[in-house]
C-alpha cells in the first residue's frame, strides 16, 4: 500500500522482509555506505527504470526491426561481423 512521503511527488512503501532479507539488505547497504532503507528505495527504482527501458526497446525494436531488416539486411555482411 502507498501513502503520501514527507516530499512532495514521492511515495512510502511499506514491506515487509524475513530477517534473513533484511540483514542481507543491510550488508549490501553497509558495503554501498548508504542506509538500508535508501538501499532499497535506490534498488527498486533501477529496477522500475531498468524494466521501463526493456519495454522502451521492445517498442522500438517491434516498430523500426523491418525497416532496419529491409535497408540492412538481415545478416551483418562479412567486414561488418565483431571480431
Amino acid at each position: 500500500m502507498s501513502t503520501p512521503a514527507s516530499h512532495p511527488g514521492r511515495r512510502e512503501l511499506r514491506v515487509t522482509v524475513t530477517d534473513e532479507v533484511y540483514e542481507q539488505l543491510q550488508a549490501l547497504a553497509a558495503d554501498s555506505r548508504v542506509p538500508a532503507e535508501e538501499y532499497a528505495a535506490r534498488m527498486l527504482t533501477d529496477d522500475v527504470t531498468r524494466a521501463r527501458f526493456l519495454a522502451g526497446a521492445e517498442e522500438f525494436v517491434a516498430e523500426h526491426a523491418l525497416g532496419f531488416a529491409e535497408h540492412f539486411g538481415p545478416h551483418p555482411a562479412a567486414g561488418d561481423r565483431a571480431a
